[in-house]
């Protein structure tokens, strides 16, 4: 019996554990963060193409609605991949230097942490694809 406990206890020991976070979920997060940020920017631009002296504001803002339309979709998708894969972000902080963001992975706490520039140059990369789509 002895011997039988020792064999259960080598195989909980070498039982393969399910990885904390894999990379597809890490950059699943920092596309959420990224589309709420692309968001903002969106409603920002909207607001001000209503109040600029340019002469199509309606053609303008039109696209921005519809890529602020294809981003919430796109943010609902990940949103139902977050409550299939067990992740909730729970916290995203501004600060002077970048954008810290908590969240947790399956039971496991993490943070990541983007520098402005970084934010901006990713947006603009997004907004490119959502404009070109």
């Amino acid at each position: 019996m002895a011997a039988n406990e020792e064999e259960t206890r080598g195989k909980v020991k070498t039982a393969a554990r399910p990885p904390i976070q894999t990379e597809e979920e890490l950059e699943l997060v920092k596309r959420f963060v990224l589309l709420g940020i692309v968001m903002r920017i969106l409603d920002h631009d909207i607001r001000v193409i209503g109040t600029s002296a340019i002469k199509l504001p309606r053609f303008y803002e039109s696209m921005m609605r519809g890529m602020q339309d294809r981003v919430l979709l796109d943010l609902a998708a990940i949103k139902r991949q977050f409550r299939e894969t067990g992740i909730k972000v729970y916290e995203e902080r501004r600060q002077a230097d970048g954008l810290h963001a908590e969240y947790v992975c399956r039971g496991y706490h993490h943070r990541f942490f983007m520098l402005w520039g970084f934010v901006k140059a990713e947006s603009e990369r997004l907004l490119k694809q959502y404009l070109s789509s």
